[in-house]
């Protein structure tokens, strides 16, 4: 029985172009995706497309993974980074705006802006179909399709009013290419001090790389220059399942021993929130 196609989505086929050919147009096709040329693409019974052809990523959130950012973000302890990114996105562009969130994950932070600009429509790009499967129903005005940030995007150039890239990899290029010149990039990164104690506790936790913000200046720089710049930094407080949910939904859960994750030792009950989140406009 053919997958039928979610609204979210078929309002934002007029975004996309085929990744094989870059022709426009794609129309929904027997549960699939085709463009004029005829290439075709599944639509996945959970409702987002898969764009992706040849040699699949492998860095995508693996299912346990994604159950423990489904938890964690439920707890509303990263709320004020959702809030802090809608609220540079609803002060940049109308309501009718065009959203693309790059590496969206769960649709988490796509879901805030799109509840901040009632009339806008969202689009999240990603390489884990787990996550995707979240995405495709974070909201009734997003839409999900599988796709590897470091190739060229499966988009139209200047379809986009906002580009999201929170806690993502970044391709400025594309970024640029497929943003509006009127547009915003919207970019949340952490600080050194984000999760602190956590690194603290668990040496064999990801660090953050202390030229980070030089590295985003320099690769940033040739396409945008930025508008505005919050810092968001809070305490929160952590349960232990927390704290086991906020290791395990990031890579630093392929590092670390299931005994450190059971040790309560091993665990703060609370830890910085420490991220920048900056409106970046096109050159």
């Amino acid at each position: 029985m053919p997958v039928s196609l979610l609204p979210a989505l078929e309002l934002s086929l007029d975004l996309l172009c085929c990744p094989t050919c870059r022709t426009r147009h794609l129309h929904p096709d027997r549960g699939a995706l085709r463009c004029p040329v005829g290439h075709t693409f599944d639509i996945a019974r959970h409702g987002y497309a898969g764009l992706l052809t040849g040699t699949r990523a492998t860095s995508g959130d693996d299912a346990a993974m994604v159950r423990a950012r489904d938890r964690f973000l439920s707890t509303g302890a990263y709320a004020p980074i959702r809030k802090a990114g809608a609220r540079l996105a609803a002060g940049a562009v109308s309501e009718q705006a065009t959203v693309v969130d790059v590496g969206c994950g769960t649709g988490y932070y796509l879901a805030g802006v799109l509840d901040q600009l009632p009339g806008a429509r969202g689009l999240g790009l990603d390489t884990s179909a787990r996550a995707l499967r979240s995405a495709a129903r974070a909201h009734d005005r997003a839409a999900a399709v599988a796709w590897d940030v470091f190739r060229p995007f499966p988009l139209a150039d200047g379809v986009a009013d906002v580009v999201l890239d929170v806690f993502a990899p970044r391709n400025p290029a594309e970024f640029h290419r497929v943003l509006r010149p009127t547009g915003r990039l919207i970019v949340v990164r952490p600080t050194a001090r984000h999760l602190a104690e956590l690194r603290g506790r668990l040496p064999a936790t990801v660090t953050i790389d202390p030229a980070k913000e030089q590295r985003l200046h320099r690769a940033l720089d040739p396409f945008f220059e930025a508008a505005v710049t919050e810092q968001v930094e809070y305490p929160a407080t952590l349960t232990r399942l927390d704290a086991r949910d906020l290791v395990a939904m990031t890579p630093s859960a392929r590092h670390v021993s299931r005994a450190d994750l059971n040790d309560d030792g091993s665990l703060p009950g609370q830890v910085t929130v420490s991220v920048l989140a900056t409106a970046y406009q096109p050159r």
